[in-house]
């Protein structure tokens, strides 16, 4: 039998989560997917919820665990490593396999029978719509999915933090009013059945949050020269000529963009940008992904004013959009990306806190004013 579970959390979005992958998993199979997991019920998702949750709490020789637990079956795995006995799953068994399995992309193979859960071995590889828990801390969890493409960051259904549950906005992501910022979102790695696209922007704000120092991405117009009336001269590190590596492999023909070599080449110039994002100042790409500068110092426009207040959102249903002043909304950076976004309409500005949170800031036509969209539900 399951034992009972005690984490309230997992009881309250349990049944939400079954229902999501219920709904993908049907679509999936409409459009002739194949590789496939298995639906779960809200007791099973629940149950394991409730493990990771204490698991997460607990610490073992100094460390706290942080694993990444899939629920499938060994034959739905490609090479999965099996173990020779079939362990319980309690919190006590995911603390001791914790430091085996720290590296990203292993997961601890859960599976049930009958009432119930143990764990089987590991795994590189799960089906699309895989249910996957990520214990990233001591009491935060976040539940995801492999994306059908199998190529990029896993959507993100719902963080867990202690008492504190947010479940994303499948609807409309908080963003139905701001049209720029549905054009660089839309592509995103959101929990709408969108498996077939890879968003270069999604690995770049991943790619900016590893080195902790936080960054200022300022992404324009390809062939305008109107975001220097934004910018101190003389930039100090401009890229001449533009780098264009992640552009000119997006331009590839659709094939070559499955095959391993061709993702490890984008993921690596993605990296590159990422990198130089931690240097002080922001980081200039055109909407085609070309580096144009690093390092540049954001000033208003001698044909601007200064930002008044702006709107933030959060791709999470249930919470409302509110108006601030600027400097309510963070630091320099929040600071200098809505100036920019409110002298340069065309343009997004994206900014990585050290903390972890992260922000989209473009114009919204419709409310004439800037929409900054907080998407660190996402990224984790």
């Amino acid at each position: 039998m399951f034992s009972e579970p005690s984490y309230l959390a997992a009881r309250m979005v349990a049944e939400t989560i079954e229902t999501h992958f219920a709904e993908h998993l049907a679509i999936a199979r409409q459009l002739g997917e194949k590789d496939l997991a298995t639906a779960l019920s809200s007791n099973i998702i629940e149950a394991v919820i409730d493990v990771a949750f204490w698991a997460s709490l607990r610490r073992e020789e100094g460390h706290s665990p942080a694993i990444s637990l899939a629920l499938l079956q060994p034959s739905q795995a490609d090479k999965p490593l099996i173990f020779g006995q079939r362990l319980r799953l309690t919190p006590q068994s995911l603390v001791k396999l914790a430091p085996a399995v720290e590296q990203p992309g292993i997961h601890l193979g859960v599976w049930h029978e009958g009432d119930e859960l143990y764990i089987w071995g590991t795994t590189h590889t799960v089906p699309g719509i895989c249910f996957v828990l990520e214990v990233v801390e001591p009491g935060l969890l976040v539940i995801k999915h492999r994306r059908l493409a199998g190529f990029g960051k896993f959507v993100n259904i719902a963080v867990l933090q202690g008492d504190q549950i947010k479940v994303l906005d499948e609807k409309s992501m908080g963003i139905a009013e701001c049209p720029a910022l549905m054009a660089s979102l839309d592509s995103m790695s959101l929990p709408s059945f969108m498996g077939e696209s890879f968003n270069v922007l999604l690995q770049l704000a991943a790619a900016v949050r590893i080195h902790k120092r936080g960054g200022l991405v300022l992404i324009v117009p390809r062939n305008s020269e109107e975001w220097k009336t934004s910018i101190v001269h003389p930039v100090k590190y401009e890229v001449t000529p533009p780098y264009t590596v992640i552009a000119d492999l997006m331009n590839e023909e659709e094939q070559e963009h499955k095959k391993f070599e061709w993702q490890e080449s984008l993921l690596q110039a993605i990296d590159i940008i990422g990198g130089f994002t931690a240097v002080d100042g922001a980081t200039v790409i055109t909407q085609q992904y070309d580096l144009l500068a690093f390092g540049a110092k954001v000033a208003r426009s001698d044909k601007s004013v200064p930002v008044g207040q702006i709107i933030i959102t959060e791709p999470v249903a249930g919470v409302q959009a509110s108006r601030v002043h600027p400097a309510q909304n963070g630091g320099t950076r929040h600071l200098a990306a809505a100036q920019f976004v409110h002298d340069q309409h065309d343009a997004v500005a994206l900014v990585a806190s050290q903390d972890g949170q992260f922000t989209v800031f473009a114009w919204s036509e419709k409310l004439k004013m800037v929409h900054a969209h907080r998407i660190d539900v996402l990224l984790m």
